[in-house]
């Protein structure tokens, strides 16, 4: 039952009468997609937040007096705390309502994006992304879930592209324009600016979406769900986004310094190079999102190699600016499509556990986003940029063979 289906699930009609209840051929209002919309917006400022250090890592690393790699290195505390925090949430909230968890999740996420504009260190950095970290995991790894319960049954699988596209459309206009805020006003302003619009959030949330303390996956115990996401499809897939992930955000994390060093880009240059990298990734999130829908596992090897070719072509042809820009762009292409392409293989491979199995994913998700920053950090700080870049590449072509030597959930043989 969701939050667009009041109705009990079955009545006396339901036994004797062959035609379509009504919430299977009603619409969907649109007061319930402004809901999707607030929902789509959430997603979207809390990866903008937990990446905006990638367009701002060096003013911010000078600004706290800290090394690039330590800068980097706050994607890793963000990304280590949503880990834990969204598949657990899903376990533990029972009746309580969605609407009210994301509200609070909201204000945790504007008060980490506070701490970090007064952070005067890398202590206080810390705190900061800890407190991010746990109001991203909430957000993130109850969006899919709960925009199914949002709309009419029929358009479940477009509230839930639209919610997930909130993910790439961070990268297209979150970050690039936080780095333009952060070159123009300094890398605090950015920061700020996405506290004030956590708290507008907060409220908007609390005002658009309906009542939802009713479980999304209400009667499956605990042990049984636990049980039914065990299965070699979702295996196979976490692993491939584990990877993937990891190897992406290894040289994501650092693209600044990579621009910087290899094309020796001006800062509002890199930020021009990011805004086409995003509206890339915005593409590739709904062109994955189409085809995925029907064959996931096809769409999310497919992506791996694009991200493999991508940034085997920064390390090689990446002093040209042109080329540079080739290779940036098709990264986005590959990389806008994985959320939404990782997030149907695993909703197909374990339709009856949404909630969890969303807030499982989420969690290896973000894990692998701390691990790539983490790694990253270490390969630059050790031996450079482009040793780094080749790394990467290597890690997603290891991806690829694991996806493809492993089990996926079964194309769809619908057309719609």
């Amino acid at each position: 039952m969701t939050a667009a289906d009041p109705s009990p699930p079955s009545s006396p009609r339901a036994a004797t009468d062959p035609r379509p209840a009504p919430d299977e051929v009603a619409g969907t209002r649109p007061a319930q997609w402004v809901a999707v919309a607030v929902l789509t917006l959430s997603t979207f400022v809390v990866v903008t937040s937990e990446m905006l250090p990638v367009g701002v890592l060096t003013p911010m690393a000078d600004g706290l007096g800290i090394s690039s790699g330590a800068a980097g290195s706050s994607l890793t505390i963000t990304g280590s705390i949503a880990a834990v925090t969204a598949p657990a949430v899903p376990r533990l909230l029972g009746n309580v309502d969605r609407r009210h968890v994301l509200a609070a999740a909201m204000v945790a996420l504007a008060l980490g994006n506070v701490l970090t504009t007064i952070s005067t260190g890398f202590g206080m950095l810390v705190v900061s992304r800890v407190v991010l970290g746990m109001g991203m995991g909430i957000v993130w790894g109850l969006a899919a879930a709960v925009a199914v319960r949002l709309v009419a049954p029929r358009h479940a699988a477009l509230a839930v592209s639209f919610a997930v596209s909130g993910v790439a459309s961070a990268s297209v206009f979150g970050v690039p324009l936080g780095t333009l805020i952060g070159n123009a006003f300094g890398w605090r302003a950015a920061f700020g600016t996405l506290a004030a619009i956590g708290c507008i959030l907060a409220a908007a949330l609390l005002a658009t979406l309906p009542d939802l303390r009713q479980p999304a996956e209400a009667g499956a115990g605990a042990q049984g769900s636990r049980a039914s996401l065990v299965t070699p499809a979702v295996v196979t897939g976490l692993m491939v986004v584990v990877f993937l992930v990891t190897a992406h955000f290894a040289a994501y994390t650092y693209i600044r310094p990579a621009l910087e060093h290899l094309p020796k880009l001006s800062a509002d240059a890199i930020a021009l190079l990011l805004l086409i990298y995003g509206v890339f990734g915005l593409a590739g999130n709904f062109l994955a999102g189409a085809v995925a829908a029907h064959r996931p596992k096809a769409t999310v090897l497919t992506l791996a190699a694009g991200i493999a070719a991508a940034t085997a072509a920064l390390a090689l042809f990446g002093t040209g600016a042109l080329a540079a820009g080739i290779a940036v762009a098709l990264w986005g292409v590959a990389y806008g499509g994985l959320s939404v392409g990782g997030q149907l293989w695993m909703t197909r491979a374990a339709p009856d556990r949404v909630e969890h199995i969303t807030g499982v994913y989420v969690g290896f998700f973000t894990a692998s986003i701390a691990l790539g920053a983490l790694l990253g950090g270490v390969v630059v700080e050790a031996t450079g940029v482009l040793t780094m870049l080749w790394a990467t590449a290597g890690i997603a072509v290891l991806s690829l063979v694991i996806g493809l030597s492993g089990k996926g959930p079964a194309p769809s043989s619908s057309a719609g």
